[in-house]
């Protein structure tokens, strides 16, 4: 996921995603930033925020504990908001989306 500097939101933004850094995917062990798998923090609702993001598979095993573990994560860092989550596959991931440290981590060139 991108981040615009120039948005009203980039630094609410930043602090979330470093927070989300914490979320590992179980089966990988990589967290779930550096996977690819948020497209969109959205935090123009004064009172919720609203996370865009995907799994590796609509069939993922682990698919309850990783949501779980983001709107956790995100609720001890924003408290006071509401967090919704809207698990979307479109565009499907792929190891493209990864970073070059989560490609790094698991030996993908």
């Amino acid at each position: 996921m991108k981040i615009d500097l120039t948005s009203a939101y980039a630094g609410e933004q930043l602090k979330a995603q470093q927070a989300l850094m914490m979320v590992m995917d179980p089966e990988l062990g990589i967290n779930i930033v550096d996977m690819g798998l948020l497209y969109d923090l959205d935090f123009s609702s004064a009172n919720e925020i609203k996370v865009e993001m995907t799994l590796s598979s609509p069939y993922c095993p682990m698919g309850d504990s990783i949501l779980s573990g983001v709107e956790k994560c995100l609720q001890k860092v924003f408290p006071d908001r509401e967090i919704i989550i809207d698990l979307v596959w479109q565009p499907a991931w792929s190891i493209d989306r990864m970073s070059d440290e989560g490609k790094e981590q698991l030996n993908i060139k």
